[in-house]
């Protein structure tokens, strides 16, 4: 979703729809080109600019915050949580060290980004000034570098246009029939250039307030634009694929630079020199390509130029100059019942079968059999160890005699669970049970000071009491009675008090009325086979599951009950009440 390259250090970071910001070198005689990662938004990054010099990253996401990065060193410092809905675009001005940011919430925020730099976990109170006024989502967003104007692009069709000194609304621009997807402001501030999803790019002048040209370069809708220093040629790219130079003193002479495998959705030029000598580009695909611009001037000169589109030329690239690869993505999952195996499917339709104990390598110690271990509360001590708040640290007089070993003070503190550990790069997610996530950080990051508050914040009491004060939880049973429901018809069974594990999910349950009770009479075949037989057992408990789960339903308060719910959460949330859980059944009406 976004692009930005530091030609001083060489890097170019990368954000998109994993969450994550990335860091490459573009030095091309590194063999693997991966710096680092960011992690700590939740959802989709949209849109990232570099500051101070490129020591300053900001970046605007689905998760609806704007986040301020330490670029050098690769860390989260502050996190703005003012917009109320996803944070779309960004814009910079350079000679001011401001940025704007905007989105679905139809808000223009401005931000000084020395104050931003300046916030600390515990003094973070900024003020910000707003531009109000958009009639709809806001997707597109530019500044010029003097910080004089500031232009959004949204789903009205027009380009609104502001003083972000005074926050003083100065015009709308109409003439766009579709989405505004991407702006570019000229130096001064005096033109602008706009690209729709209409399919046109189109020229304005602030000064006469009218549009002076449009280009019909692209087949369908154009997504990213950049432009050169001297705000003569634009490069254009979008849904057709196809990026375009085209000169804006002459629409006539344009270059077909070359055509991505997928829509592009963000471009980046390489400024370190002029004429800029290559070009980033990021499409709905997961790599990275950069395209040389190096024949485009002889090209050009040579008259040979795109003015008949009957005949459409050769691009001027077949391959690009360089590609940093992504991955495959995973686009579907599903856990299986035993909640050790896990089932995945991703892009390039490649399925996967994991078992989450093997997968993460553990073995234990003393050789016992891992089934009997508490691996849940394990893997949460792992994955927090680097908490402060989890750390022990001995309080008896006697330990804490220091021990000089080689004349150097023993580190008593014990961290993790003792076992085994996490990459420390693993992410750590906190959500919510409807999916709504929280926080996420890095197993690494949870040492620092906003993460360690933020964790303080977060983190429920029940991984508390097992990774801060080392409780496992405990199995406990819990006591219900199993009835037909009223609309069955079925007689009532004498009061039988059955008893099972609070952590058991009410699918069991349901496989047990299928099977004792309901299947009564067929229990004569299903039992008669002896052990040779054990696979086709296998089959026959995985039939009775799927069978249970088609024809019957349990209920509680009359409320019909998740097959993936446990007893312990249809107690608390459902039953709600004291004496015994009462559980219903009922066949499923055909």
């Amino acid at each position: 979703n976004a692009l930005q390259l530091d030609p001083a250090l060489n890097r170019l970071f990368t954000a998109g729809r994993d969450s994550i910001i990335r860091i490459w070198s573009v030095n091309q005689h590194k063999q693997d080109p991966y710096i680092a990662s960011m992690e700590h938004h939740t959802d989709w990054v949209n849109d990232i600019v570099l500051c101070c010099n490129g020591k300053t990253l900001i970046s605007a996401s689905s998760d609806t915050t704007v986040k301020v990065w330490n670029a050098h060193k690769g860390f989260c410092m502050s996190t703005l949580r003012t917009h109320k809905d996803y944070v779309k675009a960004l814009a910079y001005a350079k000679d001011k060290e401001l940025v704007a940011s905007a989105g679905l919430d139809r808000q223009i925020f401005l931000w000084d980004v020395n104050t931003l730099t300046a916030l600390t976990a515990s003094n973070n109170t900024v003020t910000t000034s707003s531009l109000s006024g958009n009639k709809d989502s806001i997707y597109s967003l530019a500044m010029n570098q003097m910080g004089t104007v500031i232009v959004s692009g949204s789903t009205e069709k027009v380009l609104r246009v502001w003083d972000p000194r005074t926050c003083a609304k100065l015009m709308k621009l109409k003439g766009h029939t579709d989405n505004v997807k991407a702006l570019l402001l000229n130096r001064d501030g005096t033109q602008c250039l706009s690209g729709s999803s209409d399919g046109t790019i189109r020229l304005w002048s602030l000064g006469q307030q009218r549009c002076i040209a449009t280009y019909r370069v692209h087949d369908e809708g154009v997504w990213a634009l950049q432009v050169n220093e001297a705000f003569t040629h634009v490069y254009s790219g979008g849904r057709d694929r196809k990026i375009y130079c085209t000169d804006l003193r002459n629409p006539d002479i344009r270059v077909l630079i070359c055509e991505e495998k997928a829509p592009v959705l963000k471009m980046e030029l390489d400024r370190s020199a002029d004429p800029p000598p290559a070009l980033w580009v990021a499409t709905t695909k997961s790599s990275v390509n950069k395209w040389t611009l190096k024949g485009i001037h002889n090209f050009r000169a040579s008259g040979d130029y795109d003015n008949d589109c009957t005949n459409p030329i050769p691009p001027l690239c077949t391959q690009p100059d360089q590609v940093i690869k992504g991955g495959a993505s995973i686009i579907q999952c599903h856990i299986l019942n035993d909640k050790r195996h896990i089932l995945t499917k991703d892009t390039n339709n490649n399925v996967a079968y994991w078992d989450v104990l093997k997968d993460a390598g553990f073995s234990s110690p003393d050789g016992s059999d891992p089934n009997v271990i508490n691996l849940g509360g394990l893997l949460l001590q792992a994955l927090l160890e680097y908490w402060p708040r989890t750390h022990i640290n001995p309080m008896d007089e006697e330990e804490n005699e220091i021990n000089h070993v080689n004349g150097e003070q023993e580190n008593r503190v014990q961290k993790g669970n003792g076992y085994f550990q996490v990459p420390p790069h693993t992410p750590v997610i906190f959500g919510e049970a409807g999916g709504r996530t929280l926080f996420r950080l890095l197993c690494r990051d949870s040492g620092g000071e906003t993460e360690s508050m933020l964790l303080n914040e977060t983190v429920p009491q029940w991984v508390i009491d097992i990774t801060v004060d080392k409780n496992m939880p405990k199995f406990n049973k819990i006591p219900f009675y199993l009835q037909p429901h009223s609309s069955s018809g079925a007689k009532t069974l004498k009061k039988d008090r059955l008893s099972a594990s609070d952590m058991l999910q009410v699918r069991k349950v349901m496989e047990h009325v299928y099977e004792k009770i309901i299947n009564l009479d067929n229990e004569s075949q299903t039992t008669s086979s002896s052990n040779n037989e054990k696979a086709g057992e296998q089959e026959k408990e995985e039939d009775i599951a799927v069978l249970a789960e088609e024809k019957i339903e349990l209920l509680c308060q009359d409320q019909v009950l998740d097959p993936n719910m446990d007893l312990r959460t249809v107690k608390h949330f459902i039953w709600k009440s004291g004496g015994d859980l009462t559980l219903h059944y009922r066949q499923k009406s055909t």
